[in-house]
């Protein structure tokens, strides 16, 4: 049940923020960069899981396994870099009060959903505590 309320808020907020309310637009192309270069880190994370293996939810599924190579060699959870990342182009881009509390709510929600989903690992699987130990959560050579 936790699992869906978080993805509830994340993709709740993600709508909002991109609801067109009113405001021109500002900081155009490092705005489109911010979110082409989270949509990017996206595809990387989704091109570097086995099928079947992807969740959306930060629940273990039953016979995933971890995945340590490609982007996750440098990051552990880089869909939550890539979707706070991108949605930070979208706070460049308009660059309000309205948008700019909607990512905080955001980032709140992905970072309750990182750490969630870390404890769940540290449960399950013996090898994850060496895998935290050599990666960064989100943003390489900081967190």
């Amino acid at each position: 049940m936790k699992s869906r309320i978080l993805v509830f808020i994340q993709f709740t907020t993600i709508f909002l923020m991109l609801l067109p309310l009113g405001g021109g637009t500002q900081n155009y192309y490092l705005g489109l960069s911010t979110a082409f270069l989270g949509i990017l880190i996206g595809l990387l994370a989704i091109k570097a899981h086995p099928s079947g293996n992807f969740n959306i939810r930060p629940d273990i599924k039953e016979n995933c396994t971890l995945i340590s190579h490609g982007i996750y060699k440098v990051i552990r959870h880089p869909m939550y870099a890539s979707v706070l990342l991108s949605m930070l182009g979208v706070v460049i881009l308009y660059a309000n009060l309205y948008v700019s509390v909607l990512y905080l709510i955001l980032l709140i929600n992905m970072l309750t959903k990182m750490f969630y989903e870390e404890s769940l690992w540290h449960s399950k699987d013996e090898c994850y505590e060496n895998y935290a130990k050599t990666t960064y959560r989100l943003i390489p050579y900081i967190f």
